[in-house]
């Protein structure tokens, strides 16, 4: 039973993935005034499908010889080091996220912070009233 459900979920994933590489392709033959066949766009989805299932074996492969269950940025920066192009966006990405997250984490330091001297403010104003 467990085999059906999870060959039902990769056809799934697969009629996903062209459909989402058949909106693409129409969407860049028309920027292009080009005609893209329906076994292009067929031949391009398999082929992204199983990237996909490499990527993902590796990112576990990754994941369980750092002895770890959680796959992290740095197994994805090494399962894409073959591709420049693609580890090159993907280490901007990166960067993007660490710098968003300093930024998250300083802007709830100085609202913890704001909080905190409101709370002692408060706090003295109550003693004086007492």
């Amino acid at each position: 039973m467990k085999m059906d459900e999870d060959e039902a979920q990769k056809q799934r994933l697969k009629a996903a993935v062209h459909y989402t590489v058949g909106s693409l392709c129409q969407h860049i033959a028309a920027d292009c005034e080009k005609q893209i066949t329906k076994q292009t766009i067929a031949a391009i989805a398999e082929t992204a499908f199983r990237q996909c299932d490499i990527f993902a074996k590796d990112l576990e492969a990754f994941a369980r010889h750092a002895k770890r269950n959680t796959v992290t940025v740095d197994d994805v920066k090494l399962t894409a080091r073959r591709t420049t192009a693609l580890h090159n966006y993907i280490q901007q990405k990166s960067e993007e996220l660490a710098l968003n997250n300093q930024e998250l984490k300083e802007k709830r330091k100085k609202n913890a912070a704001k909080r905190k001297s409101k709370d002692m403010e408060a706090e003295e104003e109550n003693e004086v009233e007492d």
